[in-house]
């Protein structure tokens, strides 16, 4: 299964986003999705799983959830917006990494992309950085990668392009 990740739109959708993800089977929002145009347009396009964030309003908490806890291929992440940086994590992000035992983390809200091993936890941390104009970022950017038995693979780190360009 390819999947499209994608975090912090802030209400906007850069068409590109739709050529990238064109070959995925499902995209993944990890919240500050910002308006519920944006998701309409995503799940128009593809299968979407999303988690609202801390700009998101009622329209979109309505229609996405906190956190998700995602089990595809043998393989399951743990969604939720806010999750800061290994092994740092928030009580409540460290209690669903507990219960669940996912093999990945995703989250977005630092506008930071990073992919890393944690070690601590034995899991795949997944930050997509942030796709929208809004924020301190200045690259705009994405991820795509595969499940396939048990295990992410062909991980790519897409960039969209600056953000103060738009």
């Amino acid at each position: 299964m390819k999947i499209g990740l994608i975090s912090d739109t802030h209400g906007f959708l850069d068409p590109a986003v739709l050529k990238y993800f064109a070959s995925c089977d499902e995209i993944w929002h990890a919240g500050d999705i910002g308006t519920s145009e944006v998701l309409q347009v995503l799940r128009g396009f593809k299968p979407v799983r999303a988690v609202f964030g801390n700009i998101d309003g009622l329209d979109i908490r309505q229609v996405t959830q906190e956190y998700l806890l995602i089990e595809i291929e043998k393989w399951k992440a743990l969604m939720i917006h806010i999750a800061a940086k290994p092994p740092k994590y928030p009580a409540q992000v460290k209690e669903l990494i507990s219960q669940y035992r996912p093999q990945a983390l995703i989250c977005g809200h630092s506008h930071i992309l990073r992919v890393m091993q944690d070690q601590q936890n034995d899991l795949l941390y997944l930050n997509p950085g942030a796709a929208g104009k809004h924020g301190f970022h200045k690259i705009r950017t994405l991820l795509r990668f595969e499940v396939n038995d048990g295990k992410a693979s062909n991980m790519e780190a897409i960039e969209l392009g600056p953000r103060s360009k738009l």
